[in-house]
């Protein structure tokens, strides 16, 4: 009998991690959940501990371990609690793999430590190449670890890569929504609210991102793991706006063909794929019938609109510490959108002050990272008073 594939999910009660569950649950014979680990959902997080029966289940919150150690009390399950024990399970022996869909920058640290155990890593966590790409790749390198995408976007650059023998890639070109705010003006902007940008046009995801969606940012995040993922310069990405989210991206090779994957907006089939390269399984979900979708439509971003689009483009080109910076004010200011405390239009104002103030390190090493993310978000929140 063939082994199962073991898997550490970061973040499993996430948008990420639910639908990990479900590819886990659909291929029990191929797959098992061996880790479970979640940030505050303590009850999803019990739910699914009882569900997919795991080796391992962690709360990072510390003051929730009481009520998830109850839960599962008459369970074989190890149970602990705080985010050293999240970093500490990834290097468990028996895992053969780690999807990291932690929200934001608390998945640098255990994705660090799944790599230098030697696993390889899906990574949905798109903070952890934002903030420390140049770590994250040559750690990767020297473990021979492999990292394989799993946003939408990255992986169909992926898989459109894939049989290709290093073919020179002349420009990765990556689709966006244009999210809910793509038709409004600039004065609109001025008076959305938190509930308008949750209202995404065609993907659920979470707030988070789901926000970073709305402001483009998220777009940006996606050009600077591009540049680690694909090794290409900034000057080799393009963002077009494809507000039918069929096309996830495309590759532009040097004799000029643009190879292209589609699939409907749902994230079961990159997890998936991440699960079983260079395999493809069947899939459960509906298949894209091309008759439905006789028009595909492409555009150009509106940059003034939405300029954080160019912040990650200027933060990815200085290079060093600034993609951190970025991502750190990035992380207040949505926090302070979703809690009424900066208007849409005020987000990028507070990340470009704050990128301004931070202390540019050229070359940093990891504590460097660590001290610039505290530092950044020290600043922006000074900016919101």
């Amino acid at each position: 009998m063939k082994e199962k594939k073991r898997f550490a999910i970061l973040g499993s009660t996430g948008s990420i991690g639910t639908q990990a569950l479900e590819v886990i649950a659909e291929h029990a014979d191929l797959f098992e959940a061996y880790a479970l680990t979640a940030g505050h959902n303590v009850e999803l997080l019990i739910e699914q501990a009882r569900r997919f029966k795991p080796e391992i289940a962690v709360i990072a919150d510390e003051a929730l371990y009481p009520q998830l150690r109850e839960a599962l009390h008459d369970m074989p399950i190890k149970v602990y609690a705080g985010a050293d024990a999240i970093a500490q399970v990834v290097e468990a022996a028996p895992i053969d793999m780690v999807l990291t869909a932690m929200m934001g920058y608390a998945g640098l640290y255990p994705t660090i430590r799944a790599i230098k155990a030697g696993k390889a890593i899906a990574l949905a966590n798109k903070e952890t190449l934002v903030v420390a790409g140049g770590l994250v790749t040559r750690l990767a390198l020297e473990h021979r670890v492999p990292i394989i995408p799993v946003d939408s976007e990255h992986s169909a650059i992926f898989q459109c890569l894939a049989g290709e023998n290093n073919s020179p890639v002349e420009k990765v070109i990556l689709t966006a929504s244009g999210g809910p705010f793509r038709t409004f003006t600039a004065e609109a902007l001025k008076h959305v609210t938190k509930a308008d940008a949750l209202k995404h046009p065609n993907w659920k995801m979470g707030a988070k991102i789901t926000i970073d969606s709305a402001s483009m940012m998220n777009k940006g995040f996606e050009v600077i793991e591009a540049k680690w993922l694909f090794g290409v310069t900034p000057e080799q990405v393009e963002v077009v706006v494809h507000p039918q989210s069929i096309v996830h991206s495309m590759i532009q090779f040097c004799d000029g063909a643009i190879k292209a994957q589609l699939g409907l907006p749902n994230m079961k089939l990159p997890i998936q794929y991440a699960f079983t390269f260079p395999q493809r399984l069947p899939g459960s979900d509906p298949k894209p019938e091309l008759r439905h979708y006789a028009v595909l439509t492409f555009e150009q971003p509106d940059r003034e609109k939405f300029p954080l689009l160019d912040f990650a483009f200027a933060a990815i080109r200085q290079g060093g510490n600034m993609p951190c910076i970025l991502n750190a004010a990035n992380e207040v200011a949505v926090d302070a959108f979703l809690h009424d405390r900066v208007a849409f239009t005020e987000m990028p104002h507070l990340i470009a002050r704050t990128m301004e103030r931070c202390a540019f390190v050229a070359t940093p090493a990891y504590d460097d990272y660590v001290a610039t993310d505290a530092e950044a978000r020290r600043i922006a929140r000074e900016f919101l008073h």
